[in-house]
């Protein structure tokens, strides 16, 4: 095998653009060069180029193949595709039988070869999420402008141009040179292979590998936080988005002037963060400390103390646009913002953000009533929720929707409580975001997602497989988050179909709650848990009260995973089998078992227990006792394994045949009480 080495350089490309690239460079060009069986690929990206290499054969092997074409009597049309499809001539084709075949033959290609051919129009069409032209007298386009290639197949250049008829490519041919360091080492250099080019490029101050860079850069603001007493606020796609924009990282500490730590964490936090890609600290006591750390992209030689000093210049200036906002805003209460929502709309079918928190007003109350949670606090969270998005600071930051709501009803001296469920009710915001405890802030989490969800169903903004623009999804999950963290005892159903009947058309809430619990399903299986359960459970038809759902879920995982459980699941197939057979063949078997035919010991136990089971089940999931209907069907396990051993269900005489199938069937159903056990896997 040999070693096919790509690097292409060029200006720098965004962060979030490179990882994507650079898959996309892999995958293309092995798809490309199959014939030469590439393997082992490995990618680099960083902020001025993508890499990849991969071991590839060192030519095509020789084959002869034999196509078979149209019928003789085929249209002339049909046989004119399949020679234009094969590139042949009519002479080329021979007749076998009542079909034309062609006879194709292959010679080995080299390696250089084939790359070298495939190479100009993949990158010509290489599929950047967005790029552009430069120069004159070229169509080529790239992420931004491209300035070398260099291509290499064992230490040899694999020559090609980007050329193309009258189009120039801007001169661009592959070759043997990369670049290091901007501005520790301008200028080309020469690469011999994929190894060669990391050593090279570290020895010009470009580290390759973004592994390496987010190492260096996490450890290294960590270190300098810690020399004094500090800890840095964990920011995994802040450091994803650095280790994208720097080759030579350079971990170093900021001061942050005093006159601006009375300012919300949030603020500090986000302005940072957005504008100027800084980390934040926090002290021993978790309070935002007056620094901030970053990563210069060269090594100063006065080891970064201007680059620290024109970094804190330029957060002054951040902060005091973040004071002046600050200041601003709370000049004017929340309470007199609302009017103003009137004048944005949340969406063109839905209207505007006034209507909308009308609605979650009266909703957020009744959710309060049914949770038994303060309603009026309820209602007037609900009513202010959306107020802050009238702020400057919310308009300059739209990421601190809600957080700035709290920190203004605060102010405003409105209760603690609202304040809170304001500042919490876009949380979660994701997986690993925390849920709000309060009940005021659940009951208007619940009543702002709701809504969201009613609204654009009925407004037929509903998720497809390829998109969710809306974030439907997201709801869902949060409403489910809500639920199930606070263990909340609530009737999805009716909060649904409430929300829903404030539109015209009404939403569905049938569809709106399966929506939901189809969410719930796909969480399970993502966290590896019992999905196939839950979807046993919900065949009897979606449950709006999701705890009592999931509590069951779990009670009929944990007693499949049983002995006892397992046995009596693979009895329940068993019956459901041979009941599916036999009613094909003169069913279906309906009805009670007649006493009387119960002639063998072993099925008259069955019919005991069934007697027992049965209303001890309904029982047990009436009162909510989940044990104590997995007690009551454990009971069956025996007698049924008795039945199967002792008993011929398809005796020679059809009503001892009929009653044993009724028997069957009672199992069936007696157990399709707690969940339908032939939606269970394996």
């Amino acid at each position: 095998m040999a070693e096919f080495f790509l690097e292409l350089f060029c200006e720098e490309i965004p962060a979030r653009m490179q990882a994507r690239g650079a898959d996309d460079l892999l995958r293309l060009v092995s798809e490309a060069i199959a014939p030469l069986s590439p393997t082992g690929g490995r990618c680099w990206y960083g902020p001025r180029r993508i890499a990849i290499a991969l071991d590839v054969a060192a030519s095509t092997v020789a084959s002869a193949t034999v196509e078979r074409g149209p019928r003789i009597s085929a249209p002339e049309q049909a046989l004119a595709g399949f020679l234009r499809k094969h590139g042949a001539a009519r002479e080329a084709l021979k007749q076998e039988g009542e079909f034309w075949v062609l006879e194709k033959s292959a010679d080995a290609q080299p390696a250089e070869a084939i790359i070298s051919a495939v190479l100009p129009g993949l990158l010509r069409r290489f599929p950047w999420p967005k790029s552009m032209r430069w120069g004159a007298g070229s169509g080529f386009t790239w992420v931004r402008p491209l300035r070398r290639i260099l291509a290499l197949l064992d230490g040899a250049v694999v020559p090609f141009s980007l050329a193309e008829g009258e189009d120039s490519g801007h001169g661009l041919i592959a070759g043997h040179l990369t670049e290091g360091h901007r501005f520790h080492f301008p200028g080309a250099v020469a690469v011999r292979g994929a190894e060669h080019w990391v050593t090279t490029l570290l020895a010009h101050r470009v580290i390759a590998d973004v592994a390496d860079r987010k190492r260096i850069i996490e450890t290294g603001i960590a270190e300098l936080a810690r020399a004094e007493g500090l800890t840095v606020v964990s920011d995994p796609g802040l450091l994803d988005e650095v280790a994208g924009l720097v080759e030579w990282p350079v971990p170093l500490l900021g001061r942050i002037d005093d006159r601006f730590m009375d300012l919300p964490p949030e603020v500090m936090q986000v302005s940072m963060r957005v504008n100027q890609r800084y980390f934040a600290l926090r002290d021993a006591a978790g309070r935002p400390a007056a620094r901030f750390a970053f990563a210069a992209n060269i090594d100063a030689r006065d080891n970064g103390v201007a680059i620290v000093a024109g970094n804190e210049r330029v957060l002054r200036a951040r902060f005091s646009d973040a004071r002046h906002f600050w200041d601003l805003d709370r000049r004017t209460r929340l309470a007199d913002r609302v009017e103003a929502l009137k004048g944005i709309v949340f969406h063109a079918k839905l209207g505007t953000q006034y209507a909308r928190v009308r609605r979650l007003e009266s909703l957020a109350g009744s959710i309060a009533a049914a949770l038994g949670a303060p309603v009026e606090q309820a209602e007037r969270a609900a009513m202010l929720a959306k107020a802050d998005l009238t702020t400057g600071m919310v308009g300059e930051f739209p990421e601190l929707q809600g957080v700035m709501g709290g920190y203004y009803a605060l102010h405003d001296g409105e209760a603690a409580a609202v304040a809170e469920a304001i500042g919490q009710h876009y949380q979660p915001r994701g997986a690993g975001d925390s849920v709000p405890s309060d009940p005021v802030a659940i009951c208007l989490g619940l009543a702002d997602r709701i809504d969201q969800l009613a609204g654009f169903f009925s407004a037929g903004e509903k998720p497809t497989g390829s998109g969710d623009p809306y974030a439907l999804r997201r709801a869902a999950l949060g409403v489910i988050r809500l639920v199930l963290d606070n263990g909340l005892r609530l009737d999805l159903r009716a909060v649904l179909a409430e929300a829903a009947a404030r539109f015209d058309p009404p939403a569905d809430a049938d569809e709106l709650l399966g929506f939901v619990v189809e969410r719930l399903r796909v969480q399970l299986r993502a966290d590896g848990a019992r999905h196939d359960v839950l979807s046993a459970i919900l065949a009897g038809g979606a449950d709006g009260d999701l705890t009592r759902l999931i509590a069951r879920t779990s009670a009929v995982a944990a007693f499949l995973a049983s002995e006892a459980g397992a046995n009596l699941l693979a009895g329940y197939k068993r019956a459901a089998n041979i009941l599916r057979i036999e009613d094909k063949k003169d069913g279906p078997h309906e009805g009670r078992p007649e006493v009387a035919l119960l002639t063998e010991p072993a099925e008259q136990a069955l019919a005991a227990a069934l007697d027992q089971a049965a209303p001890a089940l309904r029982a047990a999931l009436a009162r909510e006792d989940d044990a104590a209907a997995m007690s009551a069907m454990a009971g069956l396990r025996a007698p049924l394994d008795d039945f199967f051993t002792s008993v011929t269900v398809n005796d020679p005489e059809p009503k001892l045949r009929r009653n044993r199938l009724l028997l069957l069937r009672t199992v069936r159903d007696s157990m399709q009480i707690v969940a339908d056990f032939s939606r269970i896997e394996g």
